[in-house]
C-alpha cells in the first residue's frame, strides 16, 4: 500500500481510503464492521464519514464501534454542515453550530479526537473567518487535528486560505471533491489553488458511480439496482450521451493496452501529485478487495498513456 501526506499536514494516509457513507444505510452494522476490519488488515488507514451519513449519525456510530481496539491504526475524517434535522435548522458553519457538531460527532465515534474535520459544503451565510476561527479553536483544544473542506471551487479555497493567513490560522489542509476520468471540472481552477496552498485533494466517486469499473459498455447495461440508478445526482451527471462517448474512448484504450479500465481509472488518479488519498466506498468484501488491489497495485500509466487519455477525452467531449 502506498502512503501519502494529506497536503502540508502530518497526516500520512493510505492512497486508498474507505468511504463510509453506506454504513447504516445501504449496509448494516455487522457488514460495515467487517468491512472496516478487512480494510485495516489490507493496509487502508483513512476512513471518511460524516455526521449526515447513515441517516444522520449512524455511520459515525458504526465506524466508532468498528474501530474498537484499533483506533490508533486509523485516521478518521468526518464532516459537518449538512442538515441534521428535518427542519434544516441544525446545520451550517457558524462557530456556535460547529462547537455543538464536533462534540456530537466525538460521542458517536467514541473517540477523543477527529483527525480531519471537514466542512461538508460551502456556507455562504457565514463568514469564512468565523468558520476557520472555530476550527482553529478545536485544534487547540485537541478535539481535531486538522481541518478540511469539501465541494469547494477555487474561489472558495482562495478566500479561505487568504483569511487564514491574515488571522494566523492553519486553514484547510485538504479538499474533498468529486474527481475521476469523467469528471474533471476542478482542473480549471481548483487544482491551481490546491498546488499553490499545498492542500491535498481527496477525490470521491473515483469510479464515477461504477461506470469506470469496465462493466458498462452502453446505457442498456445499467440495471435498475445499480448505484448509478440509486442516486439521482449521479444518474444526472453520468447517464448522458457525452459521458458515454468518453467512456467508449476509455474502453477502447483499455482494450488497446490490455488493461482493465478499473486499473486505468485508479492509476490515473494516482498519477496526480495533488491527490493525497482516493475515497472509495464499498458494500462488499469483493468491492473492497477490488479497490485495494487496483488502487495500490495497478502499474502506473506512462506519460504517453496519460497523453493519449487526455487526447481521447478531449476529442470525444468535442463531438
Amino acid at each position: 500500500m502506498e502512503f501519502r501526506f494529506i497536503g502540508c499536514s502530518d497526516l500520512k494516509v493510505s492512497i486508498v481510503g474507505l468511504g463510509c457513507n453506506s454504513f447504516g444505510a445501504r449496509i448494516d452494522e455487522s457488514q460495515a464492521i467487517r468491512l472496516v476490519n478487512e480494510a485495516l488488515d489490507r493496509g487502508v488507514s483513512l476512513f471518511d464519514t460524516a455526521d449526515y451519513y447513515g441517516k444522520r449519525g449512524g455511520s459515525e456510530v458504526i465506524l466508532g464501534k468498528a474501530l474498537t481496539g484499533r483506533r490508533n491504526e486509523a485516521v478518521i475524517a468526518s464532516k459537518f454542515g449538512l442538515p441534521m434535522d428535518e427542519a434544516g435548522e441544525r446545520r451550517g458553519a457558524s462557530r456556535a453550530y460547529i462547537m455543538q457538531a464536533v462534540d456530537a460527532s466525538l460521542r458517536r465515534l467514541d473517540t477523543d479526537r477527529i483527525d480531519l474535520y471537514q466542512l461538508h459544503v460551502p456556507d455562504d451565510e457565514v463568514a469564512i473567518d468565523e468558520t476557520l476561527g472555530a476550527l482553529e479553536h478545536l485544534k487547540r483544544q485537541g478535539k481535531i487535528r486538522h481541518a478540511g473542506c469539501c465541494n469547494f471551487q477555487g474561489v472558495h479555497l482562495e478566500a479561505a486560505q487568504a483569511a487564514a493567513k491574515v488571522r494566523g490560522y492553519s486553514g484547510f489542509v485538504s479538499c474533498q471533491n468529486e474527481y475521476n476520468l469523467l469528471a474533471r471540472d476542478l482542473e480549471t481552477d481548483l487544482v491551481r489553488s490546491l498546488t499553490s496552498h499545498r492542500v491535498g485533494l481527496l477525490p470521491y466517486l473515483p469510479l464515477a458511480g461504477g461506470l469506470l469499473t469496465g462493466r458498462y459498455l452502453s446505457a442498456e447495461d445499467v440495471t435498475a439496482d445499480s448505484r448509478l440508478k440509486s442516486r439521482a445526482g449521479i444518474e444526472q451527471r453520468y447517464m448522458t450521451p457525452g459521458a458515454w462517448l468518453q467512456l467508449g474512448e476509455l474502453n477502447r484504450l483499455a482494450m488497446q493496452w490490455g488493461r482493465p479500465l478499473l486499473d486505468i481509472a485508479w492509476a490515473w488518479l494516482r498519477s496526480k501529485p495533488y491527490v493525497s488519498s482516493i475515497i472509495a466506498g464499498a458494500t462488499t468484501s469483493e468491492q473492497l478487495e477490488s479497490n485495494v488491489s487496483s488502487g495500490s497495485q495497478s502499474p502506473p500509466l506512462s506519460p504517453s498513456e496519460l497523453a493519449q487519455i487526455d487526447h481521447a477525452l478531449l476529442l470525444s467531449k468535442a463531438v
